[in-house]
């Protein structure tokens, strides 16, 4: 059984793979964010850097969805192949910061790895305001991330609303996170375990 978290970056979606993993004793796998060697520099220098940081999360995400659909394991993602290519990509290549050639030659090797993987069979989509996020994005205080504009995150989050308005690949749970604290608060994560409970015991 594959889960898989989407969200805006802030959004909690490491913090409640965890938390999840914990609960249903499900295996985490994790956004490659430690060892990315693109990261720091793209957000230094954006235009320089989008294509190979947008081909490292794909090849990343790619062998991660393979594995997983090997392992015959229960396995919750930490975020999903097609948030770069339906959010993060185009949104670069919107700002000028991609140019059409890497965005097509992007999306044309997304289109190929897409026809591979199976979708997750539970989608979470973590869903919040602009305040939250950098509230969030302040708080944990990763010093690349202190150079995000608010006009960055707004057209993120544009994105993912278009994109989970329109997601069909199967089970989607949308969690709004403004008014939640399952990290401190046993009620808000109890009341999210009942919601996926209740989506899995659908399923199968």
């Amino acid at each position: 059984m594959h889960v898989a978290i989407a969200g805006n970056i802030g959004a909690g979606k490491t913090t409640l793979t965890k938390l999840l993993a914990k609960q249903f004793k499900w295996e985490p796998h994790y956004e490659d964010v430690v060892d990315n060697p693109y990261l720091d520099d793209f957000y230094h220098q954006m235009e320089r850097w989008s294509f190979n940081l947008q081909i490292y999360f794909l090849n990343s995400r790619f062998r991660q969805v393979l594995q997983i659909r090997e392992s015959g394991k229960k396995i919750i993602q930490d975020r999903t192949i097609y948030e770069d290519a339906h959010i993060f990509a185009p949104n670069l290549h919107a700002m000028g910061l991609m140019t059409n050639r890497d965005f097509n030659n992007y999306s044309s090797l997304f289109d190929l790895m897409e026809g591979l993987v199976g979708p997750p069979d539970l989608l979470i989509y973590l869903r919040s305001s602009i305040p939250n996020l950098v509230n969030q994005i302040h708080k944990r205080g990763r010093e690349y991330e202190n150079t995000i504009s608010i006009d960055y995150l707004s057209r993120l989050n544009e994105r993912y609303e278009a994109w989970i308005h329109k997601y069909d690949k199967g089970k989607l749970l949308i969690i709004d996170v403004d008014n939640m604290d399952y990290v401190n608060n046993p009620e808000d994560l109890g009341e999210i375990v009942n919601r996926i409970n209740a989506e899995i015991n659908g399923l199968f």
